[in-house]
C-alpha cells in the first residue's frame, strides 16, 4: 500500500518548470487496446475486476473503478454514459528506487482514448492519488501530454527535481537547465497538500545536492 506523509504543509515557491524531455510516443503503446476487455470484466459480476471501490469526478458520468496490486494502483476511468472506458492510470512503483523511497514514491503513467483527452481527467485522478498521500515521481521518459500534465500540476502541488541513480535520490531544487533535465537520472516530483519538503527527503533518503 502506499504510505501517507502527516506532514505539516510547506509551500515551496512556486515555478514554471523547465521543458522536461520528451521521447515516448503515445501511439506506440495503443496496439492492441485492452479497454474494451476491462471495461467488459468490470461489468460482470465474479470477475476480480467486478465491485472495485470507487467514486465519481466531477463530471457526474465518470466513475473512477480503483485496484490495488502489489503496492501499485490502477484508476479505471468508466464513462456511464456511454458503457465504455475512457482510459485508465496506473501508479507504479519504481523500480530504480530502494525499499525506503518504494514505501512513499509512485510513479503514475496515463493512457485515455482521444475524444477523453485535454478534459481534465487525468488531472482529477493525479488530485485523488495525492489527496490520498502518494507522493509522485516521474519515470525516465515522459510523452507530450504527460510533461503538459506535470506542468499543471506544479502550479498547485509543492515540487522539484531529483537525481536518481544506483537507488539513490539526491535532490537538485525546484528548477533545472535544460542540459540537466535531458538526462534520464533527472526526475521530477510532486509532492501532497500536507507534505514538507525536508522530512520527505528524510523519509525517501533523498540527499541534498552540494551544488
Amino acid at each position: 500500500m502506499i504510505l501517507a506523509l502527516p506532514f505539516p504543509h510547506f509551500r515551496i515557491p512556486f515555478y514554471r518548470p523547465a521543458e522536461l524531455r520528451v521521447d515516448v510516443d503515445p501511439s506506440a503503446t495503443n496496439r492492441g487496446d485492452p479497454l474494451t476487455h476491462i471495461y467488459e470484466r468490470i461489468q460482470t459480476p465474479g470477475d476480480q475486476l467486478h465491485g472495485l471501490p470507487s467514486f465519481v469526478l466531477r463530471d457526474p458520468h465518470l466513475k473512477v473503478h480503483v485496484r490495488e496490486v502489489d503496492g501499485e494502483r490502477y484508476a479505471y476511468v468508466e464513462d456511464m454514459q456511454r458503457r465504455c472506458l475512457a482510459g485508465c492510470t496506473v501508479f507504479n512503483r519504481l523500480v530504480e528506487v530502494d525499499r525506503r523511497a518504494d514505501r512513499h514514491l509512485r510513479s503514475p503513467h496515463s493512457r485515455y482514448l482521444p475524444q477523453y483527452q485535454r478534459q481534465g481527467i487525468a488531472t482529477a485522478v493525479y488530485d485523488w492519488a495525492l489527496a490520498t498521500g502518494s507522493c509522485l515521481m516521474t519515470g525516465a521518459r515522459q510523452s507530450a501530454g504527460a510533461h503538459a500534465l506535470w506542468r499543471k500540476l506544479a502550479r498547485r502541488y509543492e515540487s522539484g527535481f531529483a537525481d536518481l541513480r544506483n537507488k539513490k535520490l539526491t535532490y537538485l531544487g525546484i528548477d533545472m537547465s535544460p542540459g540537466d533535465l535531458e538526462r534520464l537520472e533527472t526526475r521530477m516530483f510532486l509532492l501532497p497538500a500536507r507534505c514538507l519538503l525536508p522530512e520527505f527527503c528524510a523519509a525517501v533518503g533523498m540527499q541534498i545536492s552540494p551544488r
